[in-house]
């Protein structure tokens, strides 16, 4: 890897990517770099958002210092002093933000060659972190299915609460998109290996992600809607009483957190990440941003990691 480029005639900003190297001034990579989030996906809150964060790094050290002469050392300083030395409240949820933002920065101009070293990898989470979310354990699960398969409709099993739950517990889809699937969603083609394709919204363009079911699922899904004569949307209640369905069926079980779609969300991820599902696999099944899955596999990793210890 060669440190110098060929530089654009006439021109005191690189044009594109090809043209930072390890000598190109901070402020000058600000426009590629927003360039870069916006192609990959990146709303514009989240662009302005790191846009502000960059400026912030450029106000501490000096716009024009070469992008190769930033250190782990340097940047941690400047964390520091965004919390204690600007004189202005920087909360846990902005300062981990900008340490996302600066991982996010250096990673791009490492994989685009501009710099040899990555200075903010080692980069770590020095302010107090937010506390860990509730995953259901082994354990918490089993007890909930029990639950689910003894709420009765009428004189009848009631199917629906089993449905969800399960549903949940294996794709971790967030509460708006359970509210919108339809049994189209479902794909059948392959019996043993039926899937559901979630559609979530990005700068104004649908885009979708495959998530598998398992198989007996299906005959439970089936048996709901007969049960509660579906045929267009999965679900026809209001997505507040799908959260008192969960809500019901943590106290049946006598679960201590309040379950939620949220809890349940962050179970399906850690129960994956304990059944050795590479961190890829499950970034994708969420429908997560390589950006937001910094904070986010640290927290699955931790909550794991405190279930195996427990042996729960």
């Amino acid at each position: 890897m060669t440190d110098i480029r060929q530089m654009p005639l006439f021109a005191t900003q690189p044009l594109s990517p090809e043209d930072i190297n390890r000598h190109t001034a901070l402020k000058d990579t600000f426009n590629l770099f927003t360039l870069h989030l916006a192609l990959e996906g990146k709303s514009q809150h989240t662009v302005k958002a790191f846009a502000s964060d960059m400026q912030l790094l450029a106000d501490y050290t000096d716009g024009a210092t070469q992008i190769g002469r930033y250190t782990t050392t340097n940047l941690n300083q400047f964390l520091d002093w965004l919390e204690h030395g600007r004189g202005v409240p920087c909360s846990r949820k902005s300062y981990a933000r900008r340490v996302t933002t600066l991982k996010v920065y250096f990673k791009w101009l490492h994989t685009i060659g501009a710099i040899i070293h990555d200075p903010a990898k080692a980069v770590l989470q020095r302010s107090g972190p937010a506390p860990l979310s509730y995953a259901l354990t082994r354990n918490e699960i089993a007890r909930v299915l029990d639950a689910a398969q003894r709420v009765k409709k009428g004189e009848e099993i009631d199917f629906r609460p089993e449905m969800l739950f399960r549903l949940l517990l294996d794709t971790g889809i967030k509460k708006g998109e359970a509210m919108t699937l339809t049994p189209k969603d479902i794909d059948l083609l392959n019996p043993r290996h039926p899937f559901v394709m979630i559609k979530h919204k990005v700068k104004n363009q649908y885009k979708e992600r495959k998530i598998d079911l398992e198989p007996d699922w299906i005959t439970l899904l089936d048996l709901y809607l007969d049960q509660y004569d579906r045929r267009d949307m999965i679900f026809n209640c209001t997505s507040r009483n799908l959260e008192y369905i969960l809500t019901d069926l943590g106290e049946a079980a006598g679960i201590d957190a309040k379950l939620s779609f949220e809890v349940m969300r962050w179970t399906c991820a850690v129960r994956d990440y304990r059944n050795g599902v590479d961190e890829q696999s499950i970034r994708e099944k969420l429908g997560l941003s390589e950006a937001s899955w910094y904070e986010t596999s640290a927290k699955i990793k931790k909550l794991a990691e405190s279930q195996a210890q427990e042996g729960t």
